[in-house]
């Protein structure tokens, strides 16, 4: 009787300890499960905002996505991108990114390239906030890939626009 009350407390005992990891992780972990992830923004485009389609700097706002899989090819087709307030840009094209590979989606308009590793929104408003946003990725399937908010104050320590997230 004695070894069923030890047996039963220890099982217990590592339930509640298993449960409490599971309280103890944080809400974003679960978007660190995916090969994409966001590098880096350049929240900032360098020089005075301006978002005119010519002459504007919004090509100098970007967001880098690498492929952080030592082994998987991933197609950017169907992905999506959004921010705190909603805008969503999905890549409509095929985009292929193999291991260690990145795409920088640019603001502005211009032609897409795989060899240059480049994306244009086809927008020449700027998506990100220069005080502070949330960027979403998300998979076709609809869950969340990557995620990641941010204020110039706290992230930004050179001031220079750019912040980076996963080297």
């Amino acid at each position: 009787m004695r070894f069923r009350r030890t047996v039963a407390a220890a099982a217990i005992t590592a339930a509640v300890a298993v449960l409490g990891l599971a309280v103890a992780v944080p809400a974003q972990a679960a978007e660190y499960s995916s090969a994409l992830k966001i590098k880096g923004v350049q929240y900032d485009a360098p020089g005075r905002d301006s978002n005119k389609c010519s002459g504007g700097n919004t090509a100098g706002e970007y967001l880098t996505i690498k492929n952080y899989s030592k082994t998987a090819t991933v197609n950017l087709k169907g992905y999506k991108v959004k921010d705190a307030a909603g805008n969503t840009f999905t890549f409509k094209n095929s985009h292929t990114l193999q291991p260690g590979d990145q795409v920088s989606l640019r603001g502005s308009r211009g032609t897409d390239s795989d060899a240059k590793n480049v994306v244009y929104r086809q927008n020449c408003n700027f998506i990100w906030n220069n005080d502070k946003d949330t960027i979403y990725f998300y998979k076709p399937s609809g869950a969340r890939a990557d995620v990641h908010a941010y204020t110039k104050k706290a992230n930004d320590k050179d001031g220079n626009g750019y912040i980076t997230y996963h080297g």
